[in-house]
């Protein structure tokens, strides 16, 4: 049977980060297994050596297998984005956690951390981070050599996030530590050692925007204004959609990306994948976002082309097929995720009447709502209300099979 493992966090400082308890486990044991900065903190260790590259999958199998005492050295706290959290699901493990770099960072800026909002972008992708973070007071980010602190500060600006400032720790706990504060702009043109995390800090307020932004405040084609979910159909079918905090959504015919904007701040730490077949209008979006604040992935094409290659989504908005029905409905039912939604708008009867049966014809229950909009306005001294068009609010769900 194979013995417990014991994972031991340590610091960019080395063997004195750790207790001595802890010193004495790893020269106990038989095998030690961790990264190549944390095994070279012990030239003269006696055991195996092994070292952590690529996947985890076949370190666990072999872990599973191993007679020998093992030790497995792990950077700062193993469970904070680290190597422990997967592990310990995969088998026995005791876990003696060091301070994590984002707990000396807060440390070295002498700030409280209990309020702050922590993510990473080691390993990942920067996609998706200006809504991820908008508003926050605190946000602590673990970076890579990807995304650095300059690439940090560039995406940052590209969404006009002026009111934070940076905190940079480097090599924290480690002999060529530095430490400082940083404006956007400064932060861009700086080099920093590849061990470094960001803490971003609102030092003023920034621009915020409720569910239902005006019609006005979006760029829009001109001069022929309005090609645009109104607000207030805007409002009616994303609550339609009932997304939640981490949905995936796709949006076609997303025009001036209203729509996408709207579900990408409800649905911040989720992904919005949007297509729009018009040049002008994609630029319009572009914009829109940038402003917003919403980082999406905008694809210029005619729907249903291109849909194949977004993910699997949880909820689908179509404000717009162009033709094609059938074929976007095709791809769009059969990609939808268990429990999804489809809401689509349509001006027509005729629409409707097509939208409707291709739904029930791929074994989709439709509830629908016809939405008579007017908006008051003034007249001399008085007022009166003029109306939109009406839009039918077509919901699609898959059949429950008792």
């Amino acid at each position: 049977m194979a013995q417990t493992i014991k994972m031991i966090g340590i610091g960019d400082e080395g063997k004195q980060s750790l207790l001595p308890l802890y010193e004495k486990w790893i020269e106990e044991s038989e095998m030690l297994v961790g990264g190549e900065r944390q095994l070279a903190f012990f030239p003269d260790y006696k055991g195996e050596k092994t070292t952590i590259k690529g996947g985890l999958s076949s370190l666990v199998e072999q872990l599973q297998e191993e007679e020998k005492q093992v030790v497995i050295l792990a950077s700062g706290d193993p469970l904070f984005y680290g190597i422990g959290g997967y592990l310990s699901k995969k088998m026995k493990i005791d876990i003696y956690p060091y301070l994590s770099s984002i707990q000396l960072a807060f440390a070295r800026m002498g700030e409280s951390w209990q309020d702050a909002y922590f993510t990473s972008i080691h390993g990942r992708s920067i996609k998706g981070l200006a809504q991820r973070i908008d508003g926050r007071s605190k946000v602590a980010l673990l970076t890579d050599g990807e995304n650095t602190p300059a690439k940090i500060a560039d995406y940052l600006l590209s969404f006009g996030f002026m009111e934070y400032k940076a905190f940079v720790g480097e090599n924290l706990g480690g002999e060529e530590e530095r430490c400082g504060w940083y404006d956007l702009h400064e932060m861009a043109k700086t080099e920093f050692s590849p061990l470094n995390v960001v803490i971003l800090k609102k030092m003023s307020e920034g621009p915020s925007w409720p569910l239902g932004i005006d019609d006005h405040e979006f760029y829009q084609r001109k001069p022929d204004k309005g090609l645009i979910t109104k607000k207030e159909i805007r409002t009616l079918s994303v609550s339609a959609l009932r997304l939640r905090e981490d949905s995936v959504i796709w949006d076609i015919g997303t025009c001036t990306g209203s729509v996408a904007i709207e579900a990408a701040k409800l649905a911040r730490e989720g992904a919005v994948y949007a297509i729009e077949k018009n040049e002008q209008d994609l630029e319009n979006a572009r914009q829109n976002m940038a402003k917003f604040r919403v980082d999406a992935t905008l694809v210029h094409g005619k729907a249903p082309d291109g849909l194949a290659e977004f993910p699997e989504p949880d909820a689908i908005f179509i404000g717009g097929t162009a033709g094609g029905m059938k074929q976007i409905l095709d791809i769009c039912c059969s990609k939808l995720k268990a429990d999804g939604r489809i809401v689509l708008n349509a001006v027509t009867i005729e629409n409707l009447v097509q939208a409707v049966e291709a739904f029930k014809s791929r074994g989709f229950e439709t509830d629908i709502m016809l939405a008579q909009i007017s908006r008051s306005k003034p007249i001399l001294n008085l007022t009166r209300f003029d109306a939109l068009n009406p839009i039918y609010i077509i919901t699609a769900e898959r059949k429950k099979v008792d």
